[in-house]
Formats: structure tokens, sequence, C-alpha cells
């Protein structure tokens, strides 16, 4: 049970890491969108990219401790979890959500970004949205047997 708590604690750790990235990056995004200057929008630029290379690789760590955490639980645990296969298909969105900021990342810096600081705020929104079904998933489980 010990190696179950700290790949718990790690999965919460790297998870809460990676989504802070995930709530800033897309603010950069609109303020990118917004600005007529050649220079901010090289200083977006730069700070896009390494933010977003920087969390990254807490999302890979957060995947991997919630994989061993699933492992360790037992195949018995996962078959009869019904909560944790939606909570798993919302966690698929997140990483489809983090690769399409790769995309707007690569608009961004080849300077052909097609959308509105209105959009970038609708999609900052999406993630809080997931990470809100989550959390309500993975708290009332009991709930939901």
């Amino acid at each position: 049970m010990t190696l179950i708590l700290l790949y718990k604690a790690l999965h919460l750790f790297f998870m809460v890491a990676w989504f802070a990235g995930i709530f800033y990056l897309p603010r950069l995004f609109v303020y990118h969108a917004e600005t007529r200057s050649t220079d901010c929008a090289e200083t977006f630029k730069i700070m896009e990219r390494r933010l977003l290379f920087f969390v990254t690789p807490f999302a890979v760590l957060t995947l991997i401790f919630g994989a061993l955490l699933i492992v360790a639980y037992g195949k018995a645990w996962f078959v009869a979890s019904g909560w944790l296969h939606i909570k798993l298909l919302l966690v698929i969105l997140l990483y489809a959500y983090h690769g399409w900021c790769f995309k707007l990342l690569a608009d961004f810096k080849h300077n052909r970004n097609r959308h509105s600081p209105r959009f970038y705020r609708i999609f900052n929104e999406m993630p809080v949205l997931l990470l809100l079904a989550i959390i309500l998933l993975a708290t009332l489980k009991p709930l939901l047997h």
C-alpha cells in the first residue's frame, strides 16, 4: 500500500505542475493574438515555447504515475472501476488538448495564427472543465458504484 500512496502523491504532484502550465499557455496565446507589435510577438513565441516544453515532461510523468497506480491496484480493480474508464476518456481528451497546443505553438511560430483572442479565451476554459470532471469522478467514485 505504501507504493500506491507514493504513486498517487507523485501522480497528483505532476498533474498540478502540468496544469499550471496548461492553464497559463492559452492565456499567452490570447495576448499573442491581441498584440500588433512584432517585438512583443517574438517575446510571446519564446515564452510559449519555453512554457510548453517545460510542462510537457510533467504531462508524461503524470501519465507514468497514473499507469503505475492502475497496475498497482490490479486488473480486477481496473475492470470494476467504471468511473475510471470515464476518467481515462477525459484524460485522453486532455492529452489531445496538450497536443493541440503544439499545433497552435507552431502556427504562432510561423506567423500562421488564424484564431482570434476570443477563441483562445474559450480554448483556455477547456482544461478547466475537463479537470473539474476528472476530480469529481476521482473523489465521488464511491457514489458511482
